[in-house]
């Protein structure tokens, strides 16, 4: 349950005063941010300097997929930690399996994979690049909800914005990790990100953003390094 309380800022004859009142109300409120990191592990990986993992963004229909920012958090933050294992780039993997990993003949599910690897020349490319695991990545961050009003105007003193705005983000995301070699599931991560952002404004907006895409990115992240590092207890 969500309480909101209530806050008036008193007039006063004395700007400074109510800038001040207004400043501490806007450090008051906070953007927060709740998240929930779901794991499923089917089996252990098999873990070498030699062993190379490739996240790849899945395509929705349209030919949408998962944002390219998210995926630029997801490889930084894998990238420093200690993996026991080598981050393939993922346009290098797509270039070198073209087009068996595109939207339109990717495998949907483990169970395709020993069809597309007895393709010719797929196994032995794969070999060769050295990828062993597969983490697809799913999902999106989307406003789901908001409210509020501002309004803005420029007069011969000055201009300025007056208002208060907020909005509701939901950032969903899910990784498969498949082991190519014995054409398996491993596992699976999912990431559910909620928060409430704010813009508050008195002459100058001022917004405090939840970071759900952020945050389910980190907990993803730490979460994969359990499959991929020495420490499986994460």
């Amino acid at each position: 349950m969500r309480t909101i309380r209530k806050i008036t800022i008193p007039e006063t004859g004395r700007p400074g005063i109510r800038n001040s009142l207004l400043l501490m109300l806007v450090l008051l409120l906070s953007a927060c941010t709740t998240s929930r990191i779901d794991v499923a592990r089917h089996v252990s990986t098999d873990l070498s300097r030699d062993t190379g993992i490739v996240l790849l963004a899945r395509k929705k229909d349209g030919g949408q997929k998962t944002e390219e920012d998210f995926m630029e958090c997801l490889n930084n933050a894998l990238a420093k930690m200690q993996l026991l294992v080598q981050i393939y780039p993922e346009q290098d993997f797509l270039d070198k399996l073209f087009p068996w990993f595109e939207s339109r003949t990717a495998p949907a599910t483990p169970g395709e994979l020993p069809a597309l690897l007895s393709r010719p020349g797929v196994r032995e490319k794969i070999t060769e690049i050295g990828v062993r695991y597969i983490v697809w990545v799913d999902g999106s961050s989307e406003r789901v909800d908001g409210g509020g009003g501002m309004s803005c105007a420029v007069g011969p003193g000055g201009g300025g914005c007056f208002g208060f705005v907020w909005w509701d983000t939901a950032s969903v995301y899910e990784t498969n990790i498949w082991d190519l070699q014995n054409a398996r599931s491993v596992g699976a991560v999912s990431a559910d990100a909620s928060g409430m952002s704010y813009l508050p404004a008195l002459l100058v907006p001022v917004p405090l953003i939840a970071r759900t895409q952020n945050a389910a990115c980190k907990g993803v992240a730490e979460q994969l390094r359990g499959f991929f590092s020495e420490d499986r207890s994460l």
